[in-house]
Formats: structure tokens, sequence, C-alpha cells
């Protein structure tokens, strides 16, 4: 568990805000070093806070805060630049990583490895054309940081390597097995199981198969709750 001492000036992101009370705020907060931390803004949404227009998701910031409860008190939040805007699609591919930390990080738990690859992910994100690589990458950090690494080189019914030629399920809790006759979806490649392994989403065969693969095992550890990022993308792009 995160220690309960004043901290100061520890890298952080805001991953969402709600209003409470009258002018203060309610973040969670993914830091460097404390995991997902829930602390109160107090004044923040006044005109004359020093806080308003700095707590901005996917933004670095240098946080200092205090407390021993569950909800700490957020001392003094500093912008830290370096990361450009999110702007479009990569503003909703960035919600939705807000929203995968919310849901599946367990509160004060430190994660570095992760903090470092969102922070990398949201890099990506502004300046990639295309979202699913980075996405991907970042799915498959989250899985291997909470215990579930995924295995994509071996057959983990038999351990024989995988064959591009051959077509695959993936079972969430073994990893892939070769399809002989009727399977239970999602299907995939081996192709496509070798490309991930590489970071490797040039094949749009592999960015489709990949998207259909991470999106079972994401449900599997959601436990199958819906996740509200995907029903805002699905309703613009209904529009």
């Amino acid at each position: 568990m995160a220690e309960r001492t004043r901290q100061e000036s520890r890298e952080a992101f805001i991953l969402h805000g709600y209003a409470y009370r009258e002018t203060s705020l309610l973040v969670e907060v993914f830091t460097r070093g404390f995991g997902r931390v829930s602390m109160v803004a107090r004044g923040a949404r006044g005109a004359r806070s020093a806080l308003r227009g700095v707590l901005l998701a996917f933004q670095p910031l240098a946080l200092s805060w205090f407390g021993k409860g569950e909800v700490r008190t957020l001392a003094r939040a500093e912008w830290t630049g370096g990361q450009p805007l999110l702007r479009g699609e990569a503003l909703l591919c960035g919600f939705y990583l807000n929203e995968l930390l919310l849901r599946l990080l367990p509160r004060e738990d430190p994660h570095d490895a992760l903090f470092l690859r969102y922070q990398e992910a949201l890099a990506r994100l502004a300046s990639e054309a295309g979202s699913a690589p980075a996405l991907r990458s970042f799915e498959k950090a989250l899985l291997k940081e909470l215990g579930y690494a995924m295995t994509f080189e071996r057959d983990s019914a038999n351990g024989s390597a995988v064959d591009p030629a051959k077509t695959y399920t993936y079972d969430p809790e073994r990893g892939p097995i070769e399809v002989k006759g009727a399977a239970v979806e999602p299907l995939v490649s081996g192709r496509t199981l070798l490309d991930m392994a590489r970071d490797d989403y040039a094949d749009p065969q592999t960015q489709q198969q990949a998207k259909a693969l991470m999106r079972s095992l994401i449900n599997h550890r959601l436990e199958y709750q819906p996740l509200k990022s995907r029903q805002v993308f699905r309703d613009l792009l209904a529009l």
C-alpha cells in the first residue's frame, strides 16, 4: 500500500474528476510510485483557484498531497508540459485508456512500469496517424501488470510453436490453442499472434484480429461489464 505521509511533486495524470460540494473536485489520479489514488481538490472549481485549469486529463502533472484516509487532500498541482493535446479519435482513445485503469487497477497499488507505458501511449496517440498500435501495446502491458501476461508464440495445449499458417482460438486462462474442428471465438491466425508478440500491427488483418482478441480478453477481466467509452465511440460513429 502506498505511504500515507505527505508527498511532494509526484508525477501523475488525472484519470477522472467529479464535482464535490459547491466548489471542490474529487479526482482519481494515476501516480508514479503510488498507483491510483483518490484525492479531494478543495475549491478547485472556484474562479480564483490556482488549481482551476491545471487538473486536466492526459497532461503530465506534479502533484503534492497529504492525508491518511482513503481520500487524500490535494495541496498543489503543477503542469510539467511535454504532452500535446489529444484531439478527435485520439481523445476518445485516451478516455478508453483511463476507463481501463479506473476499472481494472486497484487503488494504491504501485505500477511504475505501467505508468511509463501509459505515458508512452498518450504520446503515441498524439503523434501517430493510427491509434491501433498504441492501444494494443497498452492493453497488453496492462494485462501483464495485473498478472495476466499473454502467450503468443506457443500453443498452450501442446507447447508447439505457433504456425503462422494455422488458425487458433485463445483461452483467456491458458493462451492460444490450434483449431482442429469447431471452435469458440475469438479466432486468430498464427500470423496475427506472432505479429502481436512483436507489437507489429502493420497488416490490416492483424489489426482487425488483434482488436477482437484484446476486446475479448479485456471483457473477460471486466466480467463482461460494458465500458462507457466504447459506447460513446459507437454512438459517434453512428451519427
